[in-house]
């Protein structure tokens, strides 16, 4: 099935220049859904993983199901001020200032072996932060699982330590 052509795309948003690509679209076919969570989920168990860590918000929507299917835990990196409990967290550069993410201090256990899920790769900045906060704890990133990459943007020069799985890749 080629999941690229289940994926909405919407010129000129949110602005004048930008082609947005809609994955309401995708999740809204179950079969093109189950498809992309089946084709996670083998690239997690190729690398024996323990627990799958979902990025706010959208990572949620994908890292929830594949935790499900491989019968594993899942861990949520937030937005600040959203975690109730004890938090790390890490700040990180946007192209025009800062953003900061969170994790509650006991949702991995150092040793744990994780992978990171969200649903695009842009420019790595925030799968990066992320990565960070999942290294401070001692755990062992194997793997960063993304619906769709924005390859042009180049955010996987961001990521050259990790095993990397792009379902769709868009050039433009």
């Amino acid at each position: 099935m080629n999941l690229q052509d289940k994926i909405r795309v919407i010129n000129d948003f949110p602005k004048p220049g930008i082609s947005f690509k809609d994955i309401t679209t995708l999740l809204k076919d179950p079969v093109a859904f189950r498809e992309a969570v089946k084709r996670m989920a083998q690239f997690c168990r190729e690398r024996q993983v323990d627990l799958i860590v979902g990025v706010e918000s959208r990572g949620f929507i994908l890292g929830a199901p594949l935790a499900y299917e491989l019968g594993l835990g899942f861990a949520l990196v937030r937005k600040p001020g959203k975690l109730p409990g004890d938090i790390l967290r890490v700040e990180y550069d946007l192209e025009y200032g800062q953003d900061a993410l969170e994790i509650h201090r006991d949702a991995i256990s150092a040793g744990m072996k994780v992978v990171l899920v969200d649903d695009l790769l842009a420019t790595g900045g925030t799968i990066g932060a992320a990565a960070s906060l999942v290294e401070k704890v001692g755990a062992e990133i194997t793997g960063c699982a993304f619906l769709i990459e924005l390859g042009f943007l180049e955010g996987r020069r961001k990521l050259v330590d990790y095993d990397i799985l792009s379902l769709v890749e868009y050039q433009d």
